[in-house]
């Protein structure tokens, strides 16, 4: 779950991260406390256990019946107390895996400490749109895609509940347009393309740091003690559990396309309208098993793929430093890209990054070899597309008659449509 060593060799490391996470600093001594007592605790049990195989040997050997008939009873008492002692340690234990599974991931030196109002913001991209220039007043993302017969939130509500909706026309084909050219995008950087499970088994979903105080987000499938996943990342990284990994050509990269579900648990009256918070959308997520050494070589180059789709899509936007109160349990270290929406006036999450070094790679029991045997190998996930991003295209692009623009980039995905208006498609 965690480098033990690490943590009993550098402990204020670990309060420091606490610390910034606005955790529980005490669980760290808790774990040394129960990492001692399991330690003891089995010692014990294997010295006793030792010694229940040479007294067993002692009574295999006696030739005299009432003698080994003492040896005997004796051995009945020193089984009892191995028993006794197994039960202890196995006690010992649990009480500190369950300790363990509770500490999240060192972060990395120089994350903000804070929640998310700590984040920094490292620099910005593009310039948001003056529509007063264009002479109109801009329409929010719902309003035009409904006028578009793009999207159709109440139907998705009679049909699924809240939170649920319907792309249809111009708005499916738009979704398909920018997820394939994420694809594309993720292929040419050298991400194998996947379509992922969505259900997944519990220890899959723990191992990634999931089940943790977010567990809520999840929809639990109790029938079949089954998951859904909120992101192919959780899919992505049960791929290679329990095995060991070969990196010696380079990291192993997936780009997995699949549906991702969310309870949204806790955001009640919080983005209600239109298709920014919802339960059930479509990503794009990269993935990448790498050694320990080039994660954060590999995070900078997810974070620029996220920037190259931003452009693509021609969108304004902002890059911040995740806050370490803000990062999951499972992130060492994440950057996340906000696009502009101008009826909100503000920069909106469209992707983020994160770095989880060896976290969920112990946890999942995933290693490569090296020259002093096997080790942890580190993960690393990145959005690069996905269903929210419609908001930013729509409202970003929309015209003064109404119609939406396509941005150059994804005009070959959608058969060469420039844009798109209430009498329907215009091509150059």
């Amino acid at each position: 779950m965690i480098d033990l060593q690490q943590l009993r060799d550098e402990p204020e490391a670990f309060k420091a991260s606490q610390r910034a996470r606005g955790a529980n600093v005490d669980l760290v001594d808790d774990i040394l406390t129960a990492d001692s007592a399991r330690r003891a605790a089995i010692t014990e049990f294997e010295d006793a256990r030792a010694q229940q195989k040479a007294f067993g040997k002692r009574v295999a050997q006696e030739k005299d019946k009432e003698a080994k008939a003492r040896l005997v009873s004796e051995a009945k008492a020193l089984s009892d107390r191995v028993k006794a002692l197994q039960a202890d340690a196995d006690e010992a234990d649990f009480t500190f895996t369950s300790l363990a599974s509770k500490l999240p991931n060192l972060i990395i030196d120089g994350v903000p400490a804070g929640g998310e109002e700590d984040s920094v913001e490292l620099r910005r991209e593009g310039t948001p749109r003056d529509f007063s220039a264009d002479g109109f007043e801009p329409k929010d993302h719902l309003e035009l895609g409904e006028s578009l017969r793009a999207i159709d939130t109440q139907r998705g509500a009679k049909v699924s509940g809240a939170r649920f909706h319907y792309l249809t026309g111009f708005g499916a084909r738009l979704e398909l347009a920018l997820l394939s050219l994420a694809m594309d995008t993720a292929q040419r950087a050298g991400f194998t393309p996947v379509i992922t499970p969505t259900l997944v088994k519990p220890d899959i979903m723990a191992g990634t740091g999931f089940l943790g105080e977010h567990a809520d987000e999840i929809y639990r499938l109790e029938a079949d003690d089954l998951f859904l996943v909120g992101t192919s990342e959780v899919a992505l990284a049960g791929y290679h559990k329990d095995e060991i990994i070969d990196l010696s050509d380079g990291p192993i990269r997936f780009a997995g396309w699949s549906s991702c579900y969310r309870r949204e648990a806790g955001s009640y009256g919080k983005d209600t309208r239109g298709i920014i918070r919802v339960h059930q959308f479509q990503k794009v997520e990269m993935f990448s098993y790498v050694h320990v050494d080039d994660a954060q070589e590999e995070h900078a180059r997810m974070l620029s793929l996220q920037e190259e789709m931003l452009g693509k899509c021609e969108l304004p936007y902002r890059v911040l430093d995740i806050a370490a109160g803000d990062l999951g349990d499972s992130a060492a270290r994440k950057f996340d890209c906000e696009a502009w929406v101008p009826t909100q006036g503000t920069y909106r999450e469209l992707t983020s990054t994160s770095n989880c070094t060896t976290f969920q790679a112990r946890r999942l029991s995933i290693r490569e070899r090296g020259e002093d045997g096997t080790r942890p190998v580190a993960t690393l996930n990145g959005t690069m597309a996905n269903t929210r991003w419609l908001v930013a295209i729509l409202e970003n692009h929309q015209q003064a008659d109404g119609s939406v623009r396509v941005p150059e980039a994804l005009q070959p995905y959608l058969g060469g449509m420039t844009a798109y208006g209430p009498e329907g498609p215009r091509y150059s």
